[in-house]
């Protein structure tokens, strides 16, 4: 029997500041140097969805991508800009990595509504979830098995004022997938853990019933906000404990007003400027 350790991280929006990439980077030298033997990073790679923002997440995270030891997934900012996550799934809503020792199922959470810097939440479909079904149908017995999204899949507290007055002005941004609840029951039994981002406030719940399978659920909130990520140990298929938090550096200032206005601010002056140029184009043609 191999104990095994798999470390999830998530929202690095790299491409917000230099600093973030540099806190980014500490953390892939510890993941390197701390035995982990896999990482999940549940979307927001980028924090424009720019293609030189996933690459310079390939740069940082290159010590453990050459090892094949990273696994990621898109998230609402991942999609916006030049749309750099919009390929990340090949295509595909669900799709499956089978490891020694751990299995992943991958679900994009992620839709086209997201190409708007102001429509975060995520979408869902029975189709979807679906194929999770079938994913999970062929776990094999001795893995480890989680299902990765973007999305939260459950009811989270606001993690700001902002925040909590775009929920109550009605808006869906901040709401848990519409179909969060069931893909839970739906997996509940065949998956250990439920791992997902977008809220940068990290939350764990567990889900578990006496008589069958253990599944929790977890939040890595923002890993380069909080300095640190959590590391899961497994073993034969199951989880070995309580998962711990391995804190590399001292954590960052919140930076939801300062980063986000200029790329909030950019996204406008763009919508205003393809809808002018069309403008153009219409009076033109009259």
């Amino acid at each position: 029997m191999t104990s095994r350790r798999l470390a999830h991280l998530s929202d690095l929006h790299l491409g917000s500041s230099a600093a973030g990439a540099e806190r980014a980077a500490a953390l892939v030298r510890r993941l390197a140097s701390d035995g982990v033997d896999h990482v999940v990073v549940t979307g927001d790679l980028t924090h424009q969805g720019e293609h030189a923002e996933a690459r310079r997440f390939q740069e940082v995270f290159a010590p453990l991508l050459r090892k094949g030891r990273v696994t990621f997934i898109p998230g609402n900012h991942d999609r916006t800009g030049q749309d750099a996550g919009g390929e990340w799934m090949q295509g595909r809503r669900v799709r499956v990595e089978d490891r020694p020792g751990l299995y992943l199922v991958c679900v994009d959470s992620t839709a086209p509504h997201n190409r708007s810097y102001f429509q975060t939440h995520g979408e869902l479909s029975r189709g979807v979830l679906m194929e999770v079904d079938a994913a999970l149908d062929d776990a094999p017995s001795g893995s480890l098995v989680a299902v990765l999204l973007h999305h939260h899949v459950l009811p989270l507290p606001e993690d700001s004022p902002l925040e909590w007055l775009i929920a109550r002005l009605g808006s869906p941004v901040m709401a848990e997938l519409s179909l969060g609840a069931e893909l839970v029951e739906r997996v509940r039994g065949r998956s250990d853990l439920v791992l997902h981002g977008h809220r940068h406030t990290p939350r764990a719940f567990d889900l578990s019933r006496a008589g069958e399978r253990g599944l929790s659920v977890f939040n890595a909130g923002s890993s380069t906000e909080l300095g640190g990520y959590r590391v899961f140990e497994h073993e034969s298929g199951r989880l070995s404990g309580r998962p711990s938090f391995c804190s590399v550096i001292p954590r960052a200032a919140t930076r939801f007003v300062a980063d986000n206005m200029l790329p909030a601010l950019q996204h406008v002056a763009r919508n205003l400027s393809t809808s002018d140029s069309r403008g153009k184009v219409a009076r033109v043609g009259i």
